[in-house]
């Protein structure tokens, strides 16, 4: 396994911005492809699940952990760079383990155009590869080029166009249903050069209108749910009567700020009593409207209720 590093029962909780989550029964965050092709050797070797993390932003991973190898693709395997093209377009490549938000910042500051809404996003590039990860009316689906995976112990390469984006889902996020093995690797995008004022003045007004309208300073996983066709999920909780509403004194609640968000108010809920609020959130809004709201959020882990 090269200087693979495989811990045992480490704690999940500081890995998740939910901040919630117990322990792996293995862990490891590979810095290369040989030592991601190790840390599946070793799950094949001892018969263990694998569930491949990122910066755990739109998960809810369970209080009694994950009972099997957490591969956690970080900053070690979150390298970018660029290479202009004879085409008049520059080509961006990031690691899987890149911050998004680094990912737009990079692209912003070289005046390259497109990339703006990822500022924002807190999640991985390889995150957001897996779930066509957007904001503010573009995807990366929008600006993607290829993306090099792993599995079955070798690297492949395909055209964005091959990628399966759709609304919030990917030809990875069925893989990942079917039970396949496969880790993200990293994303190239073909940008055109900008205005770089005209770019970072567009970043910052994007930054205000989080600031302005989401709970940033709040533990969460982003939008709680997918957007239903037709509507909105906000609009909906909120003619709910659901904004700011809470079950109980667990630190779970509803944001008043943002209904569209699921808030873990210092870090005190665990992720049942989220799950409840969730599950409840959903139930009622189907009751009032007919519309089923459909997670957003991914479930990591055993529950013992619904999910």
């Amino acid at each position: 396994m090269a200087d693979l590093s495989v811990r045992e029962n480490v704690c999940l909780k500081q890995y998740s911005t939910f901040r919630t989550g117990g322990p792996a029964r293995y862990f490891a965050e590979p810095s290369c492809e040989d030592e991601l092709a190790g840390a599946f050797a070793f799950a094949r070797e001892k018969g263990l699940k694998v569930f491949v993390l990122g910066n755990g932003s739109n998960c809810l991973i369970s209080d009694r952990g994950f009972d099997g190898l957490v591969i956690r693709i970080g900053k070690l395997m979150g390298d970018i760079s660029s290479e202009e093209g004879k085409d008049g377009l520059t080509y961006v490549t990031a690691g899987a383990g890149c911050l998004l938000s680094r990912f737009g910042n990079y692209c912003a500051e070289a005046g390259l155009e497109g990339a703006e809404f990822a500022c924002g996003i807190p999640g991985t590039v390889g995150g957001a590869v897996f779930m066509n990860a957007g904001a503010y009316g573009r995807e990366i689906r929008d600006i993607a080029l290829s993306v090099r995976y792993w599995e079955d112990g070798e690297v492949k390469e395909i055209s964005a166009s091959e990628c399966g984006f759709a609304y919030r889902t990917s030809l990875f996020d069925k893989k990942a249903a079917n039970g396949e093995s496969f880790v993200i690797i990293s994303i190239t995008a073909a940008l055109p050069k900008g205005d770089k004022g005209k770019i970072l003045s567009y970043v910052e007004e994007l930054k205000q209108k989080r600031t302005a309208s989401q709970p940033l300073d709040v533990p969460s996983a982003g939008s709680t749910f997918k957007r239903p066709e037709g509507h909105f999920a906000a609009k909906l909780i909120e003619d709910s009567g659901l904004k700011g509403f809470a079950l109980d004194g667990s630190g779970a609640q509803v944001s008043p700020k943002h209904a569209g968000f699921v808030v873990n108010n210092n870090g005190t809920a665990s992720a049942e009593d989220i799950l409840r609020l969730i599950d409840y959130v959903s139930g009622k809004v189907y009751l009032d409207s007919g519309v089923r709201l459909e997670k957003e959020v991914r479930l990591i882990g055993e529950f013992g209720g619904e999910g």
